[in-house]
């Protein structure tokens, strides 16, 4: 393990002195057009992670350990990698048992496949890494804030698997349309928009059921966006437009079942995670019918009439508080891949196109992380992940119309922008936005509305030559 962590240490090392020292050396050489007034928007640099950043272009870029690890660290980490690969079975099995007995997968690592991004099944594909939330309407506006209501028979997610002898909840189909449209240029783009139908259902749904999809994100970098300070999100909340730019960012405010009240919500797709503690103890809960500390009743209690019923106050959990900790500490410390082509015009081209299209007033292009208490890698670091964690309204074209806590159907949380060239080499795909609809960047672009709009319209006035270093500059992060 202390060879591995050197490894790491060295490349960093190396890559710094090879390309990074050179690079700041011109900056200060005054006869470098870098030092006058034509100089290049270079806002983030290369250092993506700050010191977790790792010079990683491979299939296995999102997987990497943050290279600032001590050794005991790093051995906890790689400890915690075991567990996230852990392939779970039904009890009573000696190793991984408590599978189900409804779920959506076995591991987090095949809907999390090399830690990357899921993507939307095409041409009848199963269901592996996208799945579907559940919910009912809220029954008045005093439920504003409070959780998604649960479907009966169904709880807040379709599980679409389940152990020998239980039904699985159903299946969704999934039907592809094109939707034309023209640029400011001329260009002819076809939108690709998912209808959803959910079929094979053992009991009949409601007619108000209310169905979000969720495609798996990457897991790198989320400690470091854990220990970003609240304040210094808030700082962009703007929930009533004060400044008129029509950008309103909203935080979600969540249940935290640890401390028992309602705290900032940073990860899923509206921010209805507080912790990473918490987000990896629902994926077990959830995803995969696996009990821990957190979350003790079985996802299916009440569907099945004596079976899975409230637990003894004896009965253990199905992970170990041990295990939570370890694979909660996994995705804290996963390093963050650099940028890359920084020095390219055209990307330099590009990151200038997305500060005019006003793309960064919600894709925050740095964050200063503060202490995270037993995670001294991810503390006090200068980060570039391209998001501000609060919701925006992103218009009805991407609308789910599933509320989620303060979250409403039209919100969805900022994604982090980093690493995402790097998810055709990592997951061998291009589909983007919560539910993988977008084939390709341009595509996620041109699906944003709402509080986008107004970028999106930018994009489209934009030259193709224009549009092709916008897409490059994104490609570089």
């Amino acid at each position: 393990m202390k060879h591995l962590q050197t490894v790491y240490r060295i490349g960093l090392s190396l890559t710094f002195i090879t390309f990074i020292v050179p690079f700041l050396l011109s900056a200060c050489d005054t006869e470098s057009p870098l030092a006058v007034d034509s100089m290049p928007v270079l806002s983030t640099g290369v250092l993506s992670g700050g010191e977790t950043t790792v010079f990683d272009e491979s299939s296995h870029a999102f997987s990497v350990p943050a290279p600032n690890l001590s050794e005991a660290a790093l051995a906890k980490h790689l400890e915690g990698d075991v567990e996230f690969e852990a392939v779970f079975v039904t009890a009573p099995a000696v190793v991984n048992p408590g599978l189900g007995p409804i779920y959506n997968n076995v591991s987090c690592i095949n809907c999390h496949a090399r830690d990357g991004r899921g993507r939307a099944p095409r041409d009848d594909e199963e269901l592996v890494s996208l799945l579907f939330r559940l919910s009912l309407p809220r029954p008045d506006a005093e439920l504003e804030g409070k959780p998604p209501v649960p479907v009966p028979g169904f709880g807040t997610q379709l599980n679409n698997r389940a152990i020998v002898g239980t039904p699985p909840e159903g299946t969704v189909q999934i039907d592809w349309t094109e939707e034309p449209l023209t640029l400011e240029d001329g260009t002819r783009v076809h939108l690709s928009y998912p209808n959803y139908t959910l079929t094979e259902t053992y009991r009949p749904l409601p007619d108000e059921v209310e169905v979000s999809p969720r495609v798996a994100p990457v897991v790198f970098g989320l400690g470091l966006l854990e220990a970003i300070p609240a304040e210094a999100i808030l700082a962009y909340a703007d929930e009533a437009d004060s400044d008129g730019d029509g950008i309103s960012g909203k935080p979600n405010y969540v249940w935290d079942v640890v401390q028992q009240r309602h705290t900032l919500g940073r990860f899923g797709w509206k921010a209805n995670q507080p912790t990473l503690l918490q987000q990896v103890a629902s994926a077990y809960h959830d995803d995969m019918g696996i009990t821990t500390s957190l979350f003790l009743l079985e996802s299916s209690v009440g569907q099945y009439p004596g079976r899975n019923e409230i637990p003894s106050a004896a009965a253990a959990p199905e992970v170990s508080d041990e295990i939570l900790e370890v694979v909660t500490f996994y995705v804290q410390t996963l390093a963050v891949p650099a940028r890359r082509n920084v020095d390219s015009p055209v990307v330099q081209q590009g990151e200038r196109l997305f500060a005019k299209a006003q793309c960064a007033n919600c894709h925050v292009p740095t964050f200063r992380t503060g202490v995270s208490p037993g995670v001294p890698s991810v503390s006090n670091q200068t980060i570039h992940p391209y998001t501000d964690l609060l919701l925006h309204d992103m218009g009805p074209g991407l609308a789910d119309n599933r509320p989620d806590f303060h979250a409403s159907g039209t919100e969805w949380r900022t994604p982090p922008l980093w690493g995402i060239g790097l998810v055709q080499r990592v997951n061998g795909h291009t589909n983007f936005l919560h539910d993988g609809r977008a084939r390709n960047l341009m595509e996620a672009i041109l699906w944003h509305g709402g509080e986008a709009a107004a970028s999106r319209r930018a994009v489209e006035q934009m030259s193709q030559a224009e549009r092709d270093a916008l897409i490059a500059f994104l490609e570089s992060l």
